[in-house]
């Protein structure tokens, strides 16, 4: 079918009407608390802007981004009749939406306005030489008056969207995200990749500083959030295909079946043969492959692990059963997608501190285990042998060393820190105090960083209880070796400890405890298809750290949880509803609005070459469609503006210029690089 080019290509906004309007611009210049006006003579840029064409008042401030600076910038556009505004300040990723905010507030189309990075651009680079960085603040801010007497009015792009989203992982991050976004009135759709909800927290026994139980404190979670009539549960499913953009993406997950029905449960984990190692308490049991993950886990039915199943192995009244993975395929479409992925436990390279070479070698996580399966009362063993003396050594994964710690596959060393483990160590500490007071635990750190609300107490606790603590640099790593033949203990710890001067120390001991760092669960898959990034230690990158904190840079994704950074359970549970009310803040009105800032297509001068296409890297953003133009069918290209990320290398490749960009077109940068090259630059003042 043959389509009218009206009704396909957005066209180039009106300006007959701004023609006619005399511009009267604003020019702001911050201070920025000192990061700009330490180096550049902001009242001398203010002067000399002030005598440009269509400059109607050029005012400076200590923080322009302040209610004061914001209430400067309203009062101008209602009192002096300004319609376009121009900041010089920090980057505008930081105050963009801030400023907007105050221009909206005084009358004025909120796109009316271009920001000047002055201080990443020219103070921050050019700190020592103050007169040279006035100069080069007048030319970039004299750029930015030229573009603003271009501005036009803009309008964000509206979509309709549904009312529901996708949560991804079914941990404590995604659970508490689905359940406040079904309390706001948004149908959930959660899926777990393994066959059980709970994630890490479920492998806890207790958690700190409030000292409840973990799995309690989940399962209550998982009974709010399975009972809710917005959320719909999947289990053992993962997303395998995603299209679309914010408001309307199309998903499909794929679902694996869960092998044996209700009925025959019971007889088939009793009649399977097979065991694997029990990844829930880190491999130090063993589990059937027809197994339910533990007691009092959701569902209750159990689930076949499919990857190590083999046929036969299960048999029930002496008859094998041949069981079959037989999948389902569901697809919907949802208007976002919380990323709640979660973590994994560093896992130490072969002779990392003896481990996997010497066998009383355990990480924290193992610990935390082993405590949780030794019955009340009973001593704390390892391999049947009582342990007396436990070495903890922190910091295992955590704040490592280029040219000192063994890198990761990718190359890097995990040198952030994993923030948990400090109060982890302390408060099992505390739990072996308490369960097993025989023991004596030797602490080895770099630093003790017990951060939270009470966590410092444990510290304390853990130094009243007679921990002795040693420290060591991390240049200087303690070593775990065998014990000489006869000794009492296995192992022998040697440290230099600098809590006695450098002293170097021999700690005979029972058992190694490695507190091992956080590290983000490999996504690749998911990285690549919702075309999200991950930071340079690879968890999810957020837009920004304070403005956008939960927001990824594609529109309708966030973050919950460790998906993001190491966190302990309040800061997940706080991130997680950061998640919560961000989508609902999205989604709740049925509509969202997307930046502006996207290609648009002169129809007259189009011809249909494609050239545009082939160097355009988002999905569906541009096309080539057959539209009729005077009677005739010819191809054209068309922008969906909600797949267009607004980058212009299509703008670059168009030989007949018919494509631009809303707010930055090419009329605008060509004026911009004029007044730089061709010296249109105001004189500085006196």
């Amino acid at each position: 079918m043959t389509e009218k080019p009206e009704n396909l290509i957005p066209q180039e906004p009106e300006s007959a009407a701004q023609d006619e309007e005399e511009i009267r611009i604003g020019v702001y210049t911050c201070g920025c608390g000192g990061n700009i006006s330490d180096v550049v003579d902001i009242e001398k840029t203010a002067e000399a802007l002030s005598h440009m064409p269509n400059v109607v008042v050029s005012r400076t401030d200590a923080a322009m981004c302040s209610d004061g600076g914001q209430s400067l910038i309203e009062e101008d556009i209602k009192n002096l009749g300004i319609n376009r505004v121009v900041i010089g300040s920090c980057k505008p990723a930081l105050h963009r939406q801030t400023f907007r905010g105050a221009i909206s507030r005084g009358g004025l189309n909120p796109y009316f306005y271009y920001h000047v990075g002055i201080r990443e651009q020219d103070s921050w680079v050019h700190h020592d030489q103050p007169d040279e960085a006035t100069k080069k603040a007048i030319r970039l801010m004299t750029t930015g008056v030229v573009k603003a007497r271009m501005l036009e009015p803009l309008e964000p792009i509206r979509l309709p969207a549904e009312k529901h989203v996708l949560v991804i992982g079914g941990g404590l991050a995604g659970l508490r995200s689905a359940l406040d976004m079904a309390r706001h009135g948004l149908k959930v759709t959660l899926i777990e990749k393994t066959p059980f909800l709970g994630g890490r927290v479920a492998q806890l026994e207790t958690l700190f500083p409030t000292e409840e139980s973990a799995r309690d404190l989940i399962r209550k979670l998982v009974d709010k959030v399975t009972n809710h009539p917005n959320v719909t549960v999947y289990t053992y499913a993962e997303l395998v295909g995603m299209s679309g953009y914010v408001g309307d993406y199309h998903v499909k997950v794929l679902q694996h079946s869960r092998g044996v029905s209700d009925d025959m449960a019971d007889a088939a984990i009793a009649g399977c043969t097979k065991e694997v190692p029990d990844e829930f308490n880190y491999g130090l049991t063993k589990r059937k492959v027809v197994y339910r993950a533990y007691p009092g886990c959701y569902p209750e039915s159990p689930a076949v692990d499919w990857e190590h199943y083999e046929d036969g192995c299960v048999k029930v009244n002496g008859e094998p059963l041949h069981l079959e993975d037989q999948p389902k395929v569901w697809e919907f479409t949802v208007g976002g997608i919380v990323m709640a992925t979660g973590f994994r436990p560093y896992e130490p390279y072969e002779g990392e501190y003896g481990y996997g070479v010497l066998p009383e070698v355990i990480t924290l996580p193992q610990l935390i285990r082993l405590i949780g399966l030794t019955p009340e009362g009973q001593p704390l063993k390892w391999q049947g042998r009582e342990v007396k003396n436990l070495a903890m050594v922190h910091c295992v994964g955590s704040r490592q060393i280029a040219g000192i710690n063994k890198p990761q596959p990718d190359g890097q060393v995990n040198d952030y820190c994993s923030r948990v483990c400090c109060t982890a160590i302390l408060h099992t500490a505390a739990e072996l105090n308490k369960r097993f007071p025989g023991i004596r635990v030797f602490d080895l750190y770099q630093d003790i960083r017990t951060y939270g609300r009470g966590h410092e107490d444990y510290y304390t606790e853990a130094s009243e209880n007679n921990v002795l603590f040693m420290r060591y640099h991390n240049d200087e790593l303690p070593e775990v070796e065998p014990a000489p033949a006869g000794e009492k203990r296995p192992l022998v710890v040697k440290v230099k400890d600098y809590l006695t001067w450098g002293e170097e120390l021999e700690v005979p001991v029972d058992l190694v405890v490695l507190a091992v760092g956080i590290m983000p669960n490999p996504i690749e898959d998911l990285i690549h298809m919702l075309k999200i990034s991950p930071g340079t230690d690879r968890f999810l990158l957020e837009v920004h750290p304070k403005l956008r904190p939960v927001e990824t840079a594609v529109p309708g994704i966030v973050l919950a949880g460790t998906a993001q950074g190491p966190m302990n359970t309040q800061e997940t549970n706080a991130a997680a509803a950061a998640a919560a009310v961000k989508m609902s803040a999205l989604l709740g009105a049925g509509s969202v609005e997307l930046e502006p800032f996207v290609a648009y297509v002169n129809p007259d001068k189009c011809e249909g070459l494609g050239e545009c296409i082939k160097v355009c890297a988002y999905e569906d953003a541009l096309t080539l469609r057959t539209v009729e133009v005077d009677g005739k069918q010819v191809q054209r290209a068309v922008v969906t503006p909600a797949n267009c990320a607004g980058c212009g290398a299509c703008v670059s490749a168009c030989p007949n210029r018919a494509i631009d960009l809303r707010g930055w077109t090419l009329a605008q940068y060509e004026a911009m690089v004029d007044a730089i090259a061709l010296g249109d630059m105001p004189a500085l003042g006196g």
